[in-house]
């Protein structure tokens, strides 16, 4: 019998139709290579070639975790990018979007396996270097088979979300299209939607996060750290007399005013009596805000004879309110114990968050308790007064630059200042090492001549200038080399920092070289594991403080054999 046309069309016979065989095993096919017929051989090529990049070194020594979550988004970067240049192509060839041909994929997937191999085995050996250089003896070897599939989770995820917003703005700008030109209507549906996505982010994810993590670390600043008990000497915050009651110090307060050398330990160390320092703090729990904290904390320097001591310290703490105990310690056995530390907490959370969302805290922070301080200080008699110092790590040299207006003033209104680890984004370090004499590179720029002010990686190893007068206040900046918090910037997007360009820092991998986008993820992806490192490399930094504090400070009758046992008494040896 002869068909019509219809009937000999019907779906229901025939290749692929619903009673053929053969039809639920093309459709279980056709379903498993959706995902990768999804994607464009010219952004698969970019991704191909930001994947081996990723592999290149930056300041830290990478896991395997780490590793994956750099790759996979540097893929994602580099398919973006290879997606844009491709549409530009077309458009100037005044071209549609054709099909490649089926040697292109051949030839895509023979390249991707041997180059990815390769750049995965130099990835591994300049990792090998980076650990070899700073003394890294771990190395899981599972966490680095598994990276690949971390960097594939990554790159699906964020590209999953980058095509739901591109989904959206389609149904937007659609939408208006019924009622607008088709220019228009895809120049508004692009802005509503990146305001939208902004607005989400940076609102409701952000925000709804740092709260998050606010609860969290604030139900953690109420514990007290393990063997630390409340002073029982009145030159403490927290003890006997003080206008400070203990329990509004916060964890890290009450482990600051808690610890610390005793009058004997800093005699056997200067070879005379010594007095007992005087440590003051306030918490977030101590008063409703910043400027009542510093009031309050003035007070009670009051209250236990600090301005009557020869040296005073004003130290910013880092986000939760911690102060390094490298830094007030080795202050107070270079001071023979004659000395006064005053600090305030002002938020919950950890520096590597606070770094990113209470920068505006630490500023308000920094300043305020400088002020109070330093008001109560000028009213004493010249001739009373003691010498006035500021220290501050990290954020916390954020905070204490953020009294100043540049180095006359501190040159004029302190005796002298340590500030360690400076984040890229600090006011005046950025304002010195911009404005730093020729020749002198990034990683240890010279301004002015060194006459206030002076940069160092080790303070062992000289601070230059060598050989130019350094008199008066004395300011030092003390950064290592492999610091990501030194170094990282946005910027680094897409732009070459002279840290890179220049000769590079002793313990920074002589192969690592700047790639737009790559190296902005790589240095964040150190951030986290800046202190996870040795002392000495990253954002370490222990003993370095003895030297740095001597350099300060310029103590009389400290032998070079002090400041080594010094050094091991700071560095837990």
């Amino acid at each position: 019998m002869v068909k019509t046309l219809d009937e000999a069309q019907d779906p229901g016979e025939g290749p692929g139709g619903p009673d053929n065989p053969e039809r639920p095993k093309k459709q279980r096919k056709r379903r498993g290579d959706r995902w990768f017929r999804s994607l464009t051989l010219p952004g698969c090529w970019g991704a191909l070639v930001a994947s081996c990049l990723s592999f290149t070194p930056s300041l830290l020594p990478r896991g395997g975790v780490i590793q994956g979550v750099v790759w996979g988004i540097s893929a994602v970067i580099g398919y973006g990018i290879g997606v844009l240049l491709a549409s530009i192509w077309r458009a100037f060839a005044d071209r549609e979007r054709r099909p490649p041909r089926s040697w292109a994929w051949r030839a895509f997937f023979v390249s991707a396996a041997v180059l990815l191999v390769v750049f995965f085995g130099l990835g591994q050996y300049w990792q090998y270097l980076i650990r070899q250089m700073m003394g890294v003896s771990e190395y899981d070897v599972w966490l680095v088979v598994l990276s690949p599939l971390v960097a594939v989770g990554m790159f699906w995820v964020l590209l999953l979300i980058s095509r739901g917003i591109r989904g959206v703005f389609r149904w937007t700008a659609d939408r208006l299209g019924r009622r607008f030109g088709q220019r228009a209507a895809r120049t508004v549906g692009w802005i509503l939607v990146a305001g939208v996505a902004y607005l989400v982010v940076t609102g409701l994810l952000l925000q709804g996060l740092v709260g998050l993590a606010n609860d969290i670390f604030s139900v953690r600043d109420g514990a007290t750290p393990e063997g630390v008990h409340q002073p029982t000497s009145a030159l403490r915050s927290g003890g006997p007399g003080s206008v400070v009651p203990w329990d509004t110090l916060g964890r890290q307060g009450r482990g600051f005013v808690g610890t610390g050398p005793s009058e004997t330990d800093i005699a056997s160390f200067v070879h005379h009596p010594a007095m007992e320092p005087i440590r003051v703090y306030a918490g977030l729990g101590s008063a409703d805000d910043t400027e009542a904290r510093a009031q309050l904390a003035v007070q009670d320097l009051e209250r236990a004879g600090a301005f009557q001591r020869k040296s005073l310290l004003v130290v910013s703490t880092t986000g939760s309110g911690w102060v390094d105990p490298a830094s007030v310690d080795s202050f107070e056995y270079l001071t023979g114990g004659d000395s006064a530390t005053v600090a305030i907490q002002y938020s919950y959370l950890p520096s590597w968050i606070s770094y990113l969302v209470d920068q505006s805290k630490a500023r308000e922070a920094g300043r305020d308790l400088f002020d109070a301080v330093y008001g109560a200080w000028s009213r004493l008699p010249q001739a009373a007064r003691p010498k006035l110092y500021v220290a501050g790590e990290s954020l916390g040299s954020f905070g204490g630059e953020t009294a100043f207006s540049g180095e006359n003033d501190l040159a004029n209104r302190t005796s002298g200042t340590l500030f360690v680890g400076p984040p890229n984004f600090n006011t005046l370090f950025r304002e010195f090492s911009d404005h730093r004499d020729p020749g002198s590179p990034e990683i240890q720029p010279v301004y002015k001549d060194g006459r206030t002010v002076r940069f160092t990686s080790d303070p062992t190893a000289g601070i230059p200038p060598a050989g130019r007068p350094w008199n008066g206040t004395r300011v030092l900046y003390l950064m290592h080399p492999s610091d990501p918090i030194v170094w990282w910037s946005p910027h680094l997007v897409f732009s070459e920092p002279d840290w890179i360009a220049e000769t590079q820092g002793a313990d920074v991998l002589k192969g690592m070289v700047w790639i737009p986008f790559v190296t902005f993820w790589q240095v964040t992806a150190d951030l986290p594991f800046s202190t996870g490192v040795p002392a000495g490399h990253g954002h370490k930094y222990t003993a370095e403080y003895v030297d740095g504090w001597n350099t300060v400070l310029q103590p009389s009758g400290v032998s070079a054999q002090d400041l080594d046992n010094l050094r091991k008494i700071i560095a837990g040896e």
